[in-house]
């Protein structure tokens, strides 16, 4: 079988049903080849946007994500996505094409040695050098991405290996020397947990993304519920616990609620299942109890300790560790803590100012309420970076089976619309919205070609206030007012007029009233819709 071949027989054989690509001279070969399979071909219209795409798709699907691109240029503009993918968790195969062989090493044109430059950001990454390895190669890229800490997995295939002849085999287990990936926790370990819990008064249980990967909501809740502990969530652990929940403690870190951040200075055992503890997450923890005891669940290893210490470390699938745990607890009584939390609660809301709408600007934190007032219970809001992302984590609501996706670690401007079109295209059926600001729509306009072309049911949500905002807010903060520099976009831009060249419904919009009726007018199309929400420039995020 002829090499190029192969390759798409193996992504026929895990399943894909899917790529997003971009092709090239380097990848002449296989899309000769994906021409005849019954794999979709979405091309996209910028490389930059690609892993974004299969980000949104893997998110919602829980299946691989695929890229498919060329060689130099077209590799080097995956890197972005790829870093994305890798800081959040997500699995992702990039294909990508290389030169021949023969000219590697020697500058030739459209050269760039992807392998080595994503290094440190891949879970592994391949570059092939004999066309018989590729069978193998392929199954163990699909399993090393959505295996133990998912990920992104990068495999460069040079041009002439492409069109080699090969023995096709794609039977067998995938055995990886070193790669065993731990799933069930040292049971030890989860007793010595349970010991801990039963001697603490205000334990808190600080749950990451990684329950969204392991799929673990029920189990949470169901601890959660069993022991009566509180769930605080960081940014990608939005939607791993339903926010409408008595134990429900909101948003942690550098942009949370405060009264979370407040609740963990008071907690004396934070039990950390599936967060990385990063800096922004944990920038409310210089008040912590000086007697606190950390219990850090994680099926990646590496991340016990790495930026906070710990008091017990537990490795392995959240799911499954959240199983014995529940099989091993009682039920207990943690009351007075409690009700000690809905004071914080009622404290923080008394206390919350109300930013007011301004003539000719609508309140962006009414926008996103109001979202979440009229979504359905199982929508999807992708939110991009910025304050955009800020305002949607903290007044969209997840309950029942909403989800809310952003890029979190990396914090990628333009991931939004990408993003939310790779969950429309894995799931037609789900209620897709976007928020995301000007800043982040210029550097992916022309994704809304795609979203067109693919009848893409995407209702975007344009926060429109001139300036890189939460940019401008820093400086501001560090040093005063009218100190921001570099951040404003000068140039007016009419969005609705760009949405109407892609055949798409556009809307601006200025006030609240005029909104809300644009918006569930928008809400019962089925035809994809920008809303231009023009903001004040002075709006904050908290």
């Amino acid at each position: 079988m002829k090499a190029s071949k192969a390759i798409i027989k193996c992504l026929e054989m895990e399943g894909t049903d899917v790529v997003f690509g971009y092709p090239g001279a380097a990848m002449i070969s296989i899309y000769e080849s994906l021409r005849s399979s019954k794999i979709k071909h979405i091309l996209v219209r910028n490389e930059q946007s690609i892993v974004h795409y299969a980000s949104g798709y893997a998110r919602e699907t829980g299946k691989v994500g695929v890229c498919l691109v060329t060689s130099g240029p077209g590799a080097t503009n995956t890197i972005t996505g790829i870093a994305t993918a890798y800081l959040d968790s997500i699995p992702v195969v990039v294909i990508t094409g290389q030169v021949d062989t023969d000219l590697i090493g020697t500058d030739a044109f459209q050269e760039a040695d992807i392998k080595g430059a994503t290094e440190p950001f891949t879970k592994h990454n391949y570059l092939v050098k004999d066309a018989n390895d590729l069978p193998r190669i392929l199954k163990e890229a699909f399993y090393i991405a959505n295996s133990g800490r998912k990920g992104p997995v990068l495999i460069d295939i040079p041009k002439n290996i492409q069109e080699e002849k090969i023995k096709f085999d794609y039977e067998g287990k995938v055995d990886i020397r070193g790669y065993n990936p731990t799933l069930t926790g040292h049971m030890g370990q989860i007793k010595r947990a349970i010991s801990r819990i039963k001697a603490s008064k205000k334990p808190v249980i600080y749950a990451g993304g990684g329950i969204i990967s392991a799929n673990a909501q029920r189990e949470i809740l169901e601890f959660a519920e069993k022991t009566g502990i509180p769930v605080i969530n960081s940014l990608m652990g939005i939607g791993g616990f339903p926010q409408d929940s008595r134990l429900y403690a909101g948003i942690v870190g550098s942009h949370g609620y405060d009264y979370s951040n407040e609740i963990i200075g008071k907690t004396d055992l934070l039990i950390t299942i599936g967060a990385r503890m990063s800096n922004r997450s944990t920038a409310g923890f210089h008040k912590l109890n000086p007697n606190i005891e950390f219990i850090h669940v994680d099926i990646d290893p590496a991340e016990i300790g790495k930026n906070r210490g710990f008091t017990l470390p537990i490795v392995g699938d959240a799911k499954i560790i959240l199983t014995d745990l529940i099989d091993k607890s009682d039920e207990m009584d943690f009351s007075d803590w409690l009700d000690e939390i809905d004071k914080l609660k009622g404290k923080s809301e008394s206390k919350e100012e109300v930013t007011k709408e301004t003539e000719n600007f609508v309140n962006p934190k009414e926008i996103i309420a109001y979202l979440s007032e009229k979504m359905d219970d199982d929508a999807c809001l992708v939110a991009d970076v910025g304050q955009n992302q800020i305002w949607s984590a903290m007044n969209f609501k997840v309950v029942k089976s909403r989800k809310f996706m952003t890029s979190g670690g990396l914090g990628t401007m333009a991931y939004s619309i990408p993003a939310a079109a790779g969950v429309k295209i894995g799931n037609p059926k789900r209620q897709v919205v976007c928020v995301i600001g000007d800043g982040g729509i210029q550097m992916c306009l022309g994704e809304l070609a795609v979203i067109r072309e693919q009848n893409a049911d995407v209702k975007i949500i344009l926060l429109n206030n001139g300036k890189l905002g939460l940019v401008r807010e820093i400086q501001e903060d560090l040093y005063g007012k009218g100190h921001g520099s570099g951040v404003d976009l000068q140039y007016q831009v009419k969005f609705t007029k760009i949405a109407e060249a892609y055949n798409i419904e556009g809307y601006e919009v200025s006030d609240l009233k005029t909104f809300k009726n644009v918006l569930d007018k928008v809400l019962k199309s089925d035809q994809p819709c920008l809303i231009q929400c023009n903001i004040d420039p002075d709006t904050r995020t908290l």
